[in-house]
């Protein structure tokens, strides 16, 4: 259930659909809801290897941060990064 979490933190950002072909490829015969770390270690080192998937960019996460500066000051600050990936 936390592949996603798990391959976006590995610093890939695939697209849904991305993610369930990779899952495909990692899951068992009769989905469990795990993954053996066996089978996930070849293909995610694969994955990053090739760089299969693009890193978000920059000016992507750049409009975000903007859209978050309330007060157009050219930052935000911890608590409101905090309340933004916690409760928003």
């Amino acid at each position: 259930r936390e592949i996603g979490s798990i391959v976006r933190s590995l610093g890939c950002f695939p697209t849904e659909a991305e993610l369930h072909e990779l899952l495909a490829k990692v899951e068992e015969e009769e989905p469990t809801g795990y993954i053996h770390l066996e089978k996930f270690l070849p293909v995610m080192t694969k994955v990053l290897l090739d760089r299969s998937y693009r890193p978000i960019p920059e000016d992507v996460l750049l409009h975000a941060f903007e859209a978050l500066d309330e007060h157009k000051c050219g930052y935000i600050t911890k608590e409101e990064l905090v309340k933004y990936l916690t409760k928003e």
